[in-house]
């Protein structure tokens, strides 16, 4: 491919990328590269189209969907966006793994294609589409997402939140303190206590002042938020378009892969 798109990705940035796939993935054999796959994925997130829209460019737009669907559902996406993390981390003297953690939900707009499952409405927010959760690291670096209705209340999503964290805990072995907002105040709070008191998880709840009417940049809270915007720079996830909620949380994981591919390549 000769031609150069706004979301196609560097030499530099490709091999911050390569080297972190399986051997068997890159040694492999195939038709079309894994570079010209892996733009062709990102230029759906960067632009937002369908899948049938996919510029002539690339691979046909079935194989295209046919990969992204593959590393969606064997986690290599998750599972890179993770190492990836882990380096930035390293390169700017940081520890690997991170030590606190900040929970925080989205409500998105949904569309016809995906209002056809999953989907809720948000009284809080007015909004019916899907909610993001995010738990993201004091960079805003996501650590776990999940992606549901938008009618689920914040405290009741955030157990399944932290028991996807749980199936991950040893590759985060120093995260034991959570921040969140008054959402997921309560029985949350008691069930991470009593669940999770073995790996010493402690969730504290961040209050805005009292007698407090205008707003306020609140410690910790506001570093999901900053996540949240860095996702709207992707038309893709402007709104929620995807028939599946794992395809949304395998987008928001892509968005981090090429920030930090990004980020890398700068260091």
């Amino acid at each position: 491919m000769t031609k150069k798109y706004t979301s196609t990705l560097t030499d530099a940035q490709w091999q911050i990328i390569e080297n972190k796939l399986p051997e068997q993935m890159v040694t492999r054999k195939r038709k079309w590269t894994l570079r010209i796959l892996f733009d062709a994925i990102l230029y759906v997130l960067k632009n937002g189209c369908v899948w049938a829209d996919i510029p002539c460019e690339f691979p046909p737009s079935g194989t295209v969907y046919y990969y992204f669907k593959t590393w969606r559902d064997n986690g290599l996406l998750e599972c890179l966006s993770q190492e990836l993390g882990g380096d930035y981390r390293e390169l700017i003297g940081k520890n690997r793994s991170p030590s606190v953690g900040l929970i925080d939900s989205q409500s998105v707009k949904n569309t016809a294609v995906s209002g056809q499952s999953d989907c809720g409405y948000d009284g809080g927010k007015k909004i019916k589409g899907r909610k993001r959760h995010l738990l993201v690291d004091t960079l805003g670096l996501i650590i776990v997402a999940w992606v549901t209705s938008a009618d689920w209340q914040d405290r009741d999503a955030g157990s399944w939140l932290f028991a996807k964290l749980y199936l991950n805990r040893f590759d985060f072995p120093r995260l034991k303190t959570f921040f969140a907002d008054g959402g997921y105040r309560g029985k949350l709070v008691h069930f991470v206590k009593k669940c999770y008191q073995n790996l010493g998880w402690n969730l504290q709840i961040v209050k805005k002042p009292e007698n407090i009417n205008t707003f306020v940049v609140l410690p910790m809270r506001w570093i999901v938020e900053r996540t949240n915007a860095w996702n709207d720079n992707y038309r893709r996830l402007s709104k929620d378009y995807e028939r599946k909620t794992e395809s949304s949380e395998a987008f928001l994981y892509l968005a981090q892969i090429r920030l930090l591919a990004i980020r890398c390549e700068k260091l």
